[in-house]
């Protein structure tokens, strides 16, 4: 057989090489850009998007109703990690973990829109494939077109009849998945409530936009004063605390906290400073001490309760940036600022109260820093009860015969609250008493004698706080 082939063209006659098209330039949404940006800061660095997202605001202009927006899409996303996790699994024959990490945040703004929101279908779809092109290029700019497409077949509640656990064989794990949470802190959850009955409203609760709660400097304006000021409420529980409605704008941008008449601080924190300061001591009560004060909202409002009878407070804090900010929480106030370790910070004994608000999960305020929810572990637990501990017993140690430790965490973790007070009573003989008759007006506080509050129940973050004597 003859081997004919097609002879070659000889080079010089060849068309030339086509150069490639210069990319389309896509148009892409600033608010969805902000958002997706956000999380990136908080995946990559581990930053808080409450703190990333307003830089990117300011610097891009975007406010009015597309700052809300944005607000709205980086926090509820934060918040609905897990659940929109799922989803795109579901909708793609890869896991989420063998994804381009920058796809996966983008893909996470379209779905949170896709089933908590209203906006209209081919926009969150077109605007989350323009993200991804831009990013990444068009071949997953088409994967992620497909994932999104599929997601559009069912609603949200769709998916969750589809992917929840069966609430007959595993109620904890349904409820978890329903409202976004890790089954082991929606465990947790259950296990403080001391069962199954409430959980879902907890998690429910945990999951809405919480309000800002303001304090009242005492000694310079009322709760009344600042409520008509700033058009909020006074507050249920605290005499210092004034309620804002979620959405109000930013807090800081009001004339009695820029003046320093005022703080944002949730009412929870307010109940739980002030606890310390209700049970009778004896003798003298002049000396206080704030053992863990950073970022100095509590010290503020201890050292000018203080004032109000002479007496002072001592701040201890370990890093010498969150020092900076307790000093400056506390101007004007007879509050010494000390850097130093709460386990061995130097003192003299004798303190007539003293405050161990001490570093804990912060699961009681993940309505408050929505990603912290995903980045807590179960094995955090361990170290930071061993903290916790040794933060207690340093505090005891510092308080005269017959004065008052209080023990708080924002967290309703049992390992957290009960565990570390009743280990440090065994070691040190302290007597705990009833914390409840301390929250006055408060009400479902349980069976005591430590009181957790919750957002389901009071509106406020879920702070734990036990009343020791010395």
């Amino acid at each position: 057989m003859n081997d004919r082939r097609r002879p070659s063209r000889p080079p010089k006659s060849r068309p030339p090489k086509r150069k490639p098209d210069p990319a389309r330039p896509v148009d892409i949404d600033p608010v969805r850009m902000a958002a997706v940006e956000t999380l990136r800061a908080v995946r990559e660095r581990d930053a808080y998007a409450n703190l990333a997202l307003p830089p990117l605001l300011k610097q891009r202009a975007i406010t009015g109703r597309d700052a809300a927006l944005a607000t709205e899409l980086t926090y509820g996303t934060c918040r609905a990690q897990g659940l929109l996790d799922e989803v795109i699994a579901a909708c793609s024959s890869r896991p989420v973990a063998e994804m381009e990490p920058a796809m996966v945040d983008a893909l996470r703004v379209g779905v949170y829109q896709l089933l908590r929101t209203r906006i209209p279908a081919h926009a969150a779809v077109a605007s989350t494939v323009d993200i991804v092109r831009f990013e990444n290029g068009t071949k997953l700019s088409g994967f992620a077109n497909a994932v999104l497409r599929k997601v559009t077949e069912k609603d949200e509640q769709g998916w969750l009849d589809e992917l929840a656990p069966d609430a007959a064989t595993d109620p904890i794990g349904n409820l978890a998945l329903r409202h976004a949470h890790p089954r082991w802190i929606a465990q947790a959850f259950a296990d403080s409530l001391g069962g199954e009955q409430e959980l879902a409203d907890a998690l429910a609760a945990d999951d809405a936009r919480p309000a800002v709660h303001l304090t009242a400097r005492p000694g310079e304006i009322s709760a009344d004063e600042l409520a008509a000021i700033t058009g909020g409420d006074p507050a249920p529980y605290s005499p210092y605390g004034v309620r804002l409605e979620a959405g109000a704008g930013d807090p800081g941008d009001l004339e009695p906290v820029r003046e320093g008449f005022a703080t944002v601080q949730d009412e929870g924190s307010q109940l739980v400073a002030l606890a310390a300061t209700r049970p009778e001591v004896g003798g003298s009560d002049a000396r206080w001490l704030d053992l863990c004060a950073g970022p100095g909202g509590k010290a503020a409002l201890l050292g000018a309760l203080a004032s109000l009878d002479g007496g002072a407070l001592d701040a201890v804090e370990q890093t010498a940036h969150r020092a900076d900010l307790v000093r400056r929480a506390t101007e004007g106030l007879p509050v010494a600022v000390h850097v130093a370790d709460g386990r061995e910070p130097g003192l003299e004994p004798g303190y007539d109260r003293v405050l161990v608000d001490a570093p804990c999960t912060g699961l009681g305020a993940l309505r408050r820093r929505p990603e912290a929810r995903w980045r807590r572990k179960p094995s955090d637990i361990g170290e930071l009860s061993k903290l916790q501990r040794e933060l207690l017993l340093s505090a005891i140690r510092l308080t005269r015969p017959g004065g008052i430790v209080a023990y708080v965490v924002c967290s309703p973790h049992l390992a957290e609250t009960e565990g570390v007070v009743a280990d440090a009573v065994r070691r040190t003989g302290a007597e705990e008493i009833d914390a409840r008759p301390w929250f006055p007006d408060v009400p479902d506080l349980g069976e005591g004698p430590s009181v957790q509050l919750w957002p389901h129940r009071h509106g406020t973050d879920a702070m734990f706080c036990a009343l020791l004597r010395a």
